[in-house]
């Protein structure tokens, strides 16, 4: 039994819009990636103040045009899903209506009491950036890493979570008579800190011979310290990118993506994917 007309359109169109296995599809990912850099590059020099004033309608203008656009464009993607209040209340979702919004609400707080209000709405417009990862096919390799990581990463954080609370209550009992630096536990544990991550502020410094010491110890610790975690998730990642599990294939139910390969049904809602 044929498909009707309006369904083979709202298919092929979600084709486009959410997947990235056609030149069609491809070609949308690059022109809507531009645009959305072009966006933020546009909050960005707005936000300078002697440009603002110079090219104040101009702004304007291409702020607009872009918000044309991406309204338009979150207006495809909730006709194309089967489910459209699943995906604007998914993550992407409520990002692409952040990335709308704010010139929208502007339009209804047009006074000068309200300037403030309406730049505070404007700087949402940020949220673009986050549009991106759409079309970042390694960022769900990523993310996986990170997720099958995290039990090891937590032991990690938990260990040198006790490590600077030891080092900073020695440093308190080896330099708190004579140096006013260390006046508290806490504040050698936010110089054990300093120190373990190698940022040395220098706003505190130890004085006696054994605390330059330790001093030292902990510079050399850090650098180990720093490399554990980066050990942990990149053995996870080259896993994960090994498996290559992830695809461009989306559900047209909840628009989720990051199914495996011979997935048939949406890991997130259950619902059967696109044969």
């Amino acid at each position: 039994m044929p498909q009707p007309e309006s369904s083979t359109f709202r298919d092929k169109l979600h084709e486009i819009i959410f997947e990235a296995d056609t030149p069609e599809g491809k070609a949308f990912d690059v022109i809507l990636l531009i645009l959305i850099a072009a966006s933020v590059l546009t909050v960005m020099l707005e936000s300078i103040e002697p440009l603002q004033r110079q090219y104040a309608t101009l702004f304007t203008v291409v702020e607009w045009v872009f918000t044309v656009f991406f309204t338009i464009e979150y207006l495809l993607r909730l006709y194309c899903v089967l489910r459209p209040m699943k995906y604007a209340t998914s993550f992407f979702g409520i990002i692409d209506l952040l990335a709308i919004l704010p010139s929208y609400l502007a339009l209804f707080l047009p006074t000068a009491q309200y300037f403030l209000i309406i730049r505070a709405f404007r700087l949402i417009r940020i949220f673009r950036i986050f549009k991106m990862a759409h079309f970042i096919n390694e960022g769900d390799i990523i993310i996986q890493a990170l997720r099958a990581s995290r039990a090891k990463i937590t032991v990690f954080l938990t260990f040198v979570s006790l490590l600077v609370i030891i080092i900073g209550a020695l440093m308190y009992l080896i330099e708190g008579g004579s140096n006013e630096g260390f006046s508290s536990i806490p504040r050698g544990v936010y110089w054990s800190v300093v120190t373990l991550t190698t940022v040395g502020y220098g706003d505190i410094t130890p004085r006696t011979e054994l605390g330059q010491l330790i001093s030292a110890v902990v510079m050399i610790l850090g650098y180990a310290i720093i490399a554990v975690p980066t050990g942990i998730v990149s053995a996870e990642f080259v896993k994960e990118y090994k498996s290559g599990k992830a695809n461009t294939q989306a559900c047209r139910y909840c628009g989720q993506e990051g199914h495996d390969h011979d997935a048939i049904h949406c890991k997130y809602c259950g619902e059967q994917l696109n044969p």
